[in-house]
């Protein structure tokens, strides 16, 4: 988190009170939390409707099972929450650098025959870093009557927003704290109504706290950014120089994920002694690297098994320094060397 956030939200929650509740407290509650609203969407430059939820796993799912449409397509590289909340979904494939191509994706909706498909298209993988094409994929969707999600849990708060119709952000991977995200939506028209808070589209208590720190995460300074491109790019190159694989070299990235390969190691014995020299990595998505399941987006993308299972994630973040990279490549360096000598 950053230092704005914890301040916002250790102020807040010295304040709390229910915003539902009728009483002064909660009256100026419901004020901090509407406050808290206009601020995330004025830093996000979103112009339609904010609704407040647990994170971007639950505004997925509210948005792809509640939205007015008569089919779902997913792209094959988007997060696991997106295949879990549309498991009957129809799939758009990916070229080999990750991303959809127009041609593909006029092609399934065509094939649909869909007069108001729902098209699932992230903004950044939360894997590979690859930054989808939506300028020109969205009007393709519009074209066909459709609406278009986009999941930019990855972007949100670093990348200008897309024009998508309904849009699923999380704090925690901005700066905020974790347990809020948002889903956007541009017309409350098309997402049914469930009842509860926030207009009636998502029950339970508000998050005071968390929205006021969600809001101060998002009008802090994004000046790490160009920081944090600086040392992907730098990675990138001692990576390669090593003997490793840069996963969507030369595909559009966001500045804060890459994903590695180290040939002739498997990515859990990385992990392991990663962690024992006090660096923090992941095998896959953070979310289900517990269970070091092999990478369905690098599958989609055409990899195979064998070198599926030696890719490790590496993030890049506010706090994350030149000195933090150089002991990761010294240890990268040494893995690698002792992975060539057992081949050879």
């Amino acid at each position: 988190m950053l230092a704005a956030a914890r301040a916002a939200m250790n102020d807040a929650i010295e304040r709390w009170a229910n915003p539902s509740s009728p009483h002064a407290e909660g009256r100026a509650a419901r004020a901090a939390l509407e406050d808290a609203r206009a601020r995330v969407a004025a830093a996000l430059g979103w112009t339609g409707e904010l609704i407040f939820t647990s994170g971007a796993t639950e505004a997925i799912r509210i948005g792809l099972t509640r939205t007015k449409a008569d089919a779902v397509l997913v792209g094959a590289t988007e997060h696991d929450a997106v295949h879990r909340a549309a498991p009957k979904a129809f799939f758009l494939p990916v070229q080999g650098d990750g991303t959809v191509a127009d041609h593909a994706l006029t092609g399934r909706l065509g094939a649909l025959g869909a007069e108001r498909p729902l098209v699932a298209i992230q903004s950044a993988n939360n894997e590979s870093g690859v930054l989808q094409p939506l300028d020109s994929l969205i009007p393709i969707v519009r074209g066909k009557g459709g609406l278009i999600f986009a999941d930019c849990a990855q972007s949100a708060g670093k990348l200008p927003l897309p024009e998508a119709d309904l849009i699923s952000i999380s704090a925690h991977k901005l700066g905020g704290p974790p347990g809020i995200g948002a889903l956007l939506v541009r017309d409350l028209g098309d997402l049914a109504p469930e009842g509860g808070q926030e207009k009636g589209y998502r029950g339970g208590t508000e998050n005071v706290p968390g929205a006021l720190a969600f809001a101060a995460a998002l009008e802090a300074s994004r000046a790490w950014l160009k920081r944090a491109e600086d040392l992907r790019a730098h990675l990138d190159g001692a990576i390669e120089a090593a003997g490793g694989q840069v996963v969507a070299r030369r595909s559009a990235r966001i500045p804060t994920i890459a994903s590695y390969r180290m040939p002739g190691m498997a990515a859990s014995a990385q992990l392991i002694q990663f962690d024992m020299a006090g660096i923090a990595v992941s095998a896959g998505s953070a979310c289900s690297s517990g269970t070091l399941k092999p990478s369905h987006v690098l599958a989609a993308m055409g990899w195979d098994e064998r070198d599926v299972a030696e890719v490790i994630r590496v993030s890049f973040g506010p706090d994350t320094t030149r000195s933090d990279v150089y002991r990761f490549v010294d240890q990268w360096k040494r893995l690698a060397g002792e992975a060539k000598a057992r081949a050879a």
